[in-house]
């Protein structure tokens, strides 16, 4: 989630913030009011509390019996008896609260960030029905007070229902998608324009708006859907919103009695509704495409790794016989030179060769494994062992550039099950990598961090040093396959560590920060080993 620092914030200072923009909501948009109670054709505080509920969660319902008391007291001044107030408070909480109840049940799968379609027009669907429901019972409430007469009762219910499913439809998808997104619209020369549009269009539709010219609303649509096709649900969420702002606008500017509101707010909410829809559709699409556009990658990765399996098999056939003639004499060094105390130092050096060439040979066998996509080799593992492991082996090279290492794991991390020697490759190689980057970079007094945390049911590790960083050139690993900064490098170590990482079900990727490099990779907790 974007914006986490709003999530973070105590439950009190959410309710405060709340009801104060449910007021402020309130008082911005009472205009036109119907009868003494104050109907309004555009009911912005309403989206607010479908915002605050589907973000925040369900504790917060109660709240939406106590906002419309604040604004009843501080907007309207309380125009209604007590017994009838009461009533009406009780009708708007219960009536959105059970639709936004049912709204986020499980089975709905409803997603607050409007990521697709179905998302969209299930907000829509529990904002019609709940609308409907509350404006029914709000006026029935008034007409069985005494305080409107029976015949007004269809006018007031309809001018009650499109005040609050425009505030929904306008508020809700801006306020959803710049607290889950981070933003509701790219800024850009392209942006500018369709802002400048928007404008000079409500200037023409007012220009007339004395004038029997109504059909000139409709030129509106023109740049809500050029929003809509060419940014998708966010601009044209953030371009409905404009366009209401101006009609607003419009109509505090113009005499009352000269235009009729409820007839142009009905008008807006057609077209938010279709400028929205066109939105969903049209990030739904590119969505659709980017997925393609992922599978197949995979596909034409697929088909590489069937011919590195290939040459893998036929490297390893040929590396294994030096390797095993390697191990073979390093072994009868240590053999000759036996127990004697005179070469202990000699001997240590052999058998610390032999492991290495051992390791060697393990390490192309579970790569050629890798690229046949075995799985045998994965087991439960801490990931303190493959964190000191990796430091063991690296050590003479930290020392040799003057790299200091620290640590930093979670305490009671469970089991990853991965393959050990694969991740501890993709560990050795970051590591490598940062120590020639540094090294590279002239850093005197480098550092290098390895720290380890909990991700939900994956385990993520990070490699961060403090050198020069990643080029702004260098692809990201999920898109780059054979990219290098090093002059004399092959682009294969970070494509082979994403490779083994994501192999294993888990994903890496690089960061920029100010000062140094950033690599974090998740691997799975093994089952059974909390």
């Amino acid at each position: 989630m974007s914006l986490s620092r709003i999530y973070s914030l105590p439950g009190a200072v959410l309710a405060a913030a709340y009801l104060a923009g449910y007021v402020l909501l309130d008082w911005v948009s009472f205009i036109d009011p119907f009868a003494p109670f104050g109907i309004t054709p555009w009911n912005p505080p309403t989206g607010l509390s479908f915002v605050l509920v589907l973000l925040f969660g369900q504790r917060y319902i109660p709240l939406l019996f106590v906002a419309p008391l604040l604004g009843d007291l501080t907007v309207r001044h309380l125009p209604l008896p007590w017994a009838a107030e009461i009533m009406t408070l009780t009708v708007i909480g219960c009536g959105y609260g059970i639709g936004l109840v049912s709204l986020l049940q499980p089975r709905l799968r409803f997603n607050p960030t409007l990521a697709s379609m179905r998302d969209l027009l299930l907000l829509l669907a529990v904002a019609g029905v709940s609308a409907a429901a509350v404006s029914l019972l709000y006026v029935a409430v008034t007409v069985q007070a005494g305080l409107m007469p029976l015949a007004d009762l269809p006018a007031a219910a309809v001018r009650y229902w499109i005040g609050d499913m425009i505030g929904i439809a306008i508020v809700a998808p801006v306020g959803l998608i710049l607290l889950t997104r981070g933003r509701a619209l790219r800024l850009s020369l392209e942006s500018a324009l369709q802002v400048a549009a928007t404008l000079a269009t409500l200037a023409v539709v007012f220009l007339f708006a004395v004038r029997p010219h109504a059909q000139l609303f409709y030129l509106l649509f023109l740049p809500v859907i050029w929003m809509a096709v060419r940014g998708g649900l966010e601009a044209v969420a953030s371009g409905v919103l404009l366009t209401q702002l101006g009609l607003i606008a419009g109509l505090h500017l113009l005499p009352g009695e000269e235009i009729d509101v409820t007839g142009v707010q009905a008008l807006m909410l057609v077209l938010a509704m279709t400028g929205l829809i066109a939105g969903a559709l049209v990030t739904q699409h590119r969505r659709t495409e980017l997925q393609l556009r992922l599978h197949q990658e995979s596909l034409a990765r697929l088909a590489r790794l069937g011919s590195m399996g290939e040459l893998a098999t036929a490297i390893a056939h040929e590396i294994n016989q030096p390797l095993s003639a390697a191990g073979t004499y390093t072994r009868l060094v240590t053999e000759t030179l036996g127990d004697d105390p005179r070469h202990r130092p000699v001997r240590e050096i052999a058998e610390k060769a032999a492991a290495q060439v051992q390791r060697a040979a393990d390490v192309v066998r579970r790569l050629r494994a890798l690229i046949r996509l075995d799985q045998s080799g994965r087991a439960p593992v801490a990931v303190a062992l493959m964190v000191r492991e990796t430091i063991d082996l690296m050590h003479p090279e930290l020392d040799r550039h003057g790299v200091a290492s620290a640590v930093r794991l979670d305490p009671d991390l469970p089991l990853v099950l991965v393959d050990l020697l694969q991740i501890e490759q993709v560990l050795i190689n970051l590591v490598r990598n940062a120590v020639e980057a540094m090294d590279a970079a002239g850093t005197t007094h480098g550092r290098l961090v390895i720290a380890a945390c909990r991700r939900d049911d994956m385990v993520e590790i990070t490699v961060a040093d403090s050198g020069p960083g990643f080029p702004p050139d260098l692809p990201a690993p999920e898109v780059a396959t054979f990219a290098s900064t090093k002059p004399d490098g092959l682009g294969f170590g970070l494509s082979l560590c994403r490779s083994i990482v994501e192999q294993h079900g888990g994903r890496l990727v690089i960061e920029r920060p100010d000062r140094g490099a950033v690599v974090r990779f998740t691997v799975p907790i093994a089952k059974g080993a909390e």
